[in-house]
């Protein structure tokens, strides 16, 4: 029984939702300058957690063919059997229709469609078509993994707002220089599998100078909050510091001959940047309202 939920949890990617939850988290804080009541965390915490885990469900199904070739996704549930495809399909729909349904009734609809557009770019846009059919795949489908602020902040508002909008466009122009960076580690995998990445149709040198020219672009981006007077100084000091690293690992890579274990050390931090710059936002965000 045990083994059976692990392979379901497999199937969520929690490493992958636990950090869109802790944006979803920050939208929502940063939408607020009261008590969030603890219902609508919860419907909200528990509606997005679903539909991100019913797409990474439908992702594992859909790239089956592909995760048996590359050998970091050799051990899926799906790979190895241990889990049937019509397990994962009623699994990834139930997931489906009991997120939807917390996001609709207990949080409100607008929140409720804008997860299901960003659950069906990442499903069927993303896996089905881009992934497979241009190296410019992860900066056009990393729009839905660019969401979750936007979800958390209508969650309690109940409005789209420019400045929730900035959130998006920071993990929008953070993703692509952080996949390519394990794309560049994974190099001979991704081009057993014939997967159209960066590095597979334009070389090494081109995705090293392009995780450069992303980083730089997500640097200026993360100072827009605090430009828009979105956050104070705890916010711009973090992420000054942060950016240093972000900036450094980008270069260091770049003029580096030994990419594969360099570029491995730039996505690690690259997640931890992401992370980091959350919590800043949000302690920020607590000290301006305290």
């Amino acid at each position: 029984m045990q083994s059976k939920i692990k392979e379901y949890l497999t199937l969520c990617k929690p490493r992958v939702v636990l950090l869109m939850l802790l944006t979803t988290w920050a939208g929502m804080y940063l939408a607020s300058f009261h008590p969030i009541p603890w219902y609508l965390w919860i419907n909200t915490t528990l509606g997005v957690a679903l539909m991100s885990g019913a797409s990474a469900s439908f992702n594992h199904i859909i790239d089956q063919r592909i995760d048996a070739i590359m050998t970091r996704t050799q051990q899926r549930p799906l790979v190895t059997g241990s889990l049937r495809p019509i397990d994962a399909w009623c699994f990834a729909i139930t997931q489906t229709v009991l997120g939807f349904l917390i996001l609709y009734v207990g949080v409100n609809p607008l929140t409720a469609i804008l997860t299901g557009i960003a659950a069906i770019g990442y499903a069927i846009v993303y896996s089905v078509y881009l992934k497979r059919a241009t190296s410019q795949n992860i900066v056009i489908g990393g729009l839905s993994g660019a969401m979750p602020p936007l979800l958390g902040w209508v969650a309690v508002s109940n409005h789209l707002a420019p400045q929730a909008w900035v959130l998006v466009l920071i993990i929008f122009t953070w993703t692509p220089a952080h996949f390519w960076a394990l794309c560049l580690h994974r190099l001979q995998e991704y081009k057993k599998a014939a997967i159209p990445m960066l590095p597979v149709t334009h070389g090494i040198a081109y995705t090293k100078l392009h995780i450069v020219l992303y980083s730089l672009l997500t640097v200026a981006c993360s100072l827009l909050p605090f430009a828009i007077g979105m956050s104070g100084h705890l916010y711009l000091i973090g992420a000054l510091l942060l950016n240093a690293g972000l900036v450094a690992y980008a270069f260091k890579l770049h003029y580096s001959k030994d990419y594969s274990r360099l570029a491995l050390k730039t996505f690690h931090y690259s997640v931890l940047y992401l992370t980091g710059l959350f919590i800043v936002i949000l302690l920020d965000h607590h000290l301006l309202i305290t």
